[in-house]
C-alpha cells in the first residue's frame, strides 16, 4: 500500500465527498466493512488527523453505498471478510502492533539493511 500523501484521502474529505456521517463511517468500521489498518493517523499542522488509502477506501465506500439498500450491513461485512480471508496476506508484527497487508495490494517489497543495502523481495503469485 503506497502511503504517500497523494495516495491518501483525509477523513474530512471522504465524509464530504460521499456525504456520509462520522457515525456511519465508524459503524462500518465496527462491523468490519472497513479494516482497522486503513485508518491512518498522521500529524498535521492542526494536530492529528485520520487518513485512508484513497483507492481502497473510495472503492469500499462506493460498494457499501451501492449495496446497503439491498443487503444488510452484517451480510455485506461477512461477504467482504470472507473474500479477504481467501486472499494471501503478509502479517508484520512490531513493538507497535500488527499490520496486515494483502498480497494483491502490495506493489514491491524491499528490505533495507543497517548499511543501506536494498534487497528486493519477489512476490509469488498463487
Amino acid at each position: 500500500m503506497d502511503l504517500s500523501d497523494k495516495n491518501l484521502i483525509s477523513k474530512k474529505q471522504l465524509l464530504e465527498k460521499y456525504e456520509i456521517s462520522y457515525g456511519a463511517l465508524y459503524r462500518w468500521k465496527r462491523k468490519g466493512l472497513i479494516p482497522e489498518d486503513w485508518f491512518i493517523k498522521k500529524s498535521t499542522t492542526t494536530g492529528q488527523e485520520t487518513f485512508f488509502p484513497k483507492d481502497l477506501i473510495t472503492e469500499r465506500v462506493e460498494l457499501i453505498l451501492e449495496k446497503k439498500e439491498d443487503v444488510l450491513l452484517d451480510e455485506l461485512a461477512e461477504k467482504i471478510s470472507g473474500e479477504e480471508e481467501n486472499n494471501a496476506k503478509i502479517v508484520i508484527e512490531t513493538v507497535f502492533g500488527e499490520k496486515v497487508f494483502f498480497l494483491k495490494d502490495i506493489k514491491n517489497i524491499n528490505l533495507v539493511d543497517k548499511n543501506g543495502k536494498t534487497r528486493k523481495i519477489e512476490i509469488l503469485e498463487d
